[in-house]
């Protein structure tokens, strides 16, 4: 396989490669870091009386004082929040920096009469107008987010900092204030107020124009962050869609994954020939790739030096979630990215598959048991639906999800009944009561996207909390004995995380690391349906497909690991709507329908 690839430009491969490209950055951010706390220490504390420079400060006008006391806590908190910027090599953070290390000398001399940080602070300018060109990674998606955590975070420190400044003048400070009369100096102070504490000479003043500063700097930087030009978000154009149903058209066979590169909520860059693409979306700083490259095989490298490129320009962390290991090892070959074996997809050839047998007798006799009971199934393409039994199916499936957000992202389309997903699968059971749902007598939905002409794709399974235990595994069953009739050979069910370690770690034989490895998996799955969904999957007596994680270096996978659960939902940083206004906003948008749960996705 890989001796058919061809081999994509050295570029992409030099693009992350090499500690020193890095290396440059990392060291300038740090040392800015650095810098930030010494101009923060020079605008807290007191000016030396014995320093060496305070013969030369003398001959300053007194005014400057306070204001350089300001200046120095301003450039010293915007370079600590700078430094992460320039690790990353942004281009605006370097920007910044060459204006605010200036600064900060200016008022290390002014207010502190050290030589030691001027020479500090032109040191670190130095190296960063030398290696200008390091720095031209451009500025990441907005995230309001960010702005109301700077918010929390510049408020919480600036009290702190600001208790530190009111109280590090015991003996110009009238009288003997308590700890709620500096807290409450320092609030006043940082909206422009005067306090009730007093202190004698400039010291009132100097104290005044820090706290104000501080106050000044977490306005700013919110304000900047809140309505700061909006970058492009991750959005599939109708053209872009058009050309990856083109490319699925005649090349989707190849990964069970394909389809859901058609998530609109994805952005997309195409090889040079147009012939291959990758699909992604940032999130948190990494650059998240999911599935194999689509297109032809070919022409991957291509695509794959792309994707690499616009990492590049934005300084993201690139990353691959559940790449084939036929796209694992050209992921790997052409960027020298490491894999790492994440799970296993379980796939069921329709030709294999029968009830008959001991290892399918739970099947059996679940399935047996449910159809006693009164439940039907139906399995028809999206297209084959009337819009009315469509819409149902749409409404039942967001009200029986189990979330306040839509999980899924690798291994999620995040749509039911688009005009243009007609091949899309759906399997629904119905059991007729006395007492009608809001949805009739609709009980449970499973999804399959397309995969090639010959496969389907497991996207989501919804029931109602109400309904018999037991739904997937009969409309499963129902799917793998309709698939003939409907020209399907195979069927991608779930994704099993770690299945291997899992399934290693049970047998005879196994030593004490992995045994450790499995109890640490089983113990997770109490919050992660890690095991659970391994057993669910293993019912259907699958083949397993291996799936792989894409990563620069070891350092990025808690990182990568927390970004993928952002995509996929399992942790929204988003503030969520208060419960009562949620409630008035779901029973506008549809009728209320009985309390349910997601019994698993395909993205868990």
């Amino acid at each position: 396989m890989s001796g058919g690839v061809p081999r994509a430009s050295n570029r992409a491969r030099r693009i992350l490669r090499g500690p020193r490209a890095e290396a440059v950055p990392a060291l300038i951010g740090r040392a800015c870091a650095l810098v930030g706390l010494l101009d923060i220490a020079a605008g807290v504390f007191p000016r030396f009386r014995h320093s060496r420079m305070h013969a030369i400060a003398e001959a300053l006008p007194g005014s400057f004082g306070p204001f350089a006391a300001a200046l120095s806590l301003s450039a010293g908190v915007l370079l600590l929040l700078l430094a992460h910027g320039l690790k990353r090599r942004k281009r605006r953070a370097w920007r910044a920096a060459v204006v605010l290390l200036p600064a900060g000398a200016v008022a290390e001399f002014v207010y502190r009469h050290s030589l030691l940080g001027v020479l500090i602070s032109v040191a670190l300018l130095v190296p960063l107008l030398r290696h200008r060109t390091e720095f031209g990674a451009l500025p990441d998606p907005r995230s309001r987010w960010r702005a109301l955590a700077n918010f929390v975070l510049m408020s919480a420190g600036s009290l702190v900092l600001g208790l530190v400044i009111v109280s590090v003048h015991p003996d110009r400070t009238l009288g003997d204030p308590s700890l709620a009369d500096r807290l409450t100096h320092v609030v006043y102070g940082l909206f422009g107020f005067e306090g009730p504490v007093d202190y004698q000479g400039s010291t009132s003043w100097t104290v005044a124009f820090s706290l104000g500063a501080l106050g000044w700097l977490t306005a700013v930087t919110t304000s900047y962050l809140a309505f700061r030009p909006e970058h492009p978000a991750a959005r599939l154009t109708e053209e872009d869609e058009a050309r990856l149903r083109d490319l699925l058209d005649r090349h989707g066979r190849r990964d069970s994954l394909g389809h859901f590169a058609l998530r609109r909520d994805k952005a997309v860059v195409f090889s040079p020939s147009g012939k291959a693409a990758v699909t992604y979306r940032v999130v948190s700083g990494v650059m998240l790739a999911s599935g194999d490259p689509i297109g032809d095989v070919e022409a991957w490298p291509g695509a794959i030096e792309r994707f690499m490129d616009e990492a590049k320009a934005h300084s993201w962390t690139p990353a691959v979630m559940g790449c084939s290991e036929t796209g694992g090892e050209v992921w790997t070959r052409e960027t020298g990215l490491d894999a790492l074996e994440l799970g296993d997809e379980a796939v069921v050839d329709v030709a294999d598959f029968s009830l008959a047998g001991r290892a399918m007798r739970n099947v059996r006799q679940m399935v047996k048991r449910i159809e006693r009971a009164g439940y039907e199934t139906r399995v028809r393409r999206v297209r084959d639906l009337s819009d009315g039994e469509l819409e149902r199916v749409r409404l039942a499936a967001e009200d029986w999800r189990g979330t306040d957000n839509e999980r899924g992202f690798s291994m999620a389309l995040g749509r039911i009944g688009d005009p243009a997903d007609g091949d899309c699968l759906i399997a629904t059971a119905h059991k007729q009561d006395e007492t009608p749902g809001p949805y009739g007598d609709l009980k449970a939905v499973l999804h399959f996207v397309p995969w090639g002409e010959d496969g389907v794709s497991l996207d989501l399974m919804r029931r109602d909390r109400l309904a018999d235990p037991g739904m997937n595994e009969l409309l499963i069953v129902a799917a793998l004995q309709a698939a003939p009739k409907l020209g399907i050979a195979r069927i991608s069910l779930n994704f099993a995380m770690f299945r291997s370690a899992l399934a290693r770690g049970e047998k005879i034989g196994a030593g004490p690391v992995l045994r450790a490895w499995r109890g640490l998996l089983v113990f997770l799955s109490r919050w992660f349906q890690i095991e659970s969904l391994y057993k669910f999957n293993a019912k259907f007596q699958p083949r397993w497909e291996p799936r792989f994680v894409v990563y620069r270096a070891s350092a990025d996978l808690p990182r990568i690991g927390f970004a993928a659960m952002q995509a996929e939902g399992f942790v929204d940083l988003a503030l969520p709507l208060p419960r009562f206004l949620r409630r008035r906003r779901n029973a506008a948008a549809r009728p209320c329908a009985h309390r349910s749960h997601e019994h698993g996705v395909r993205a868990a």
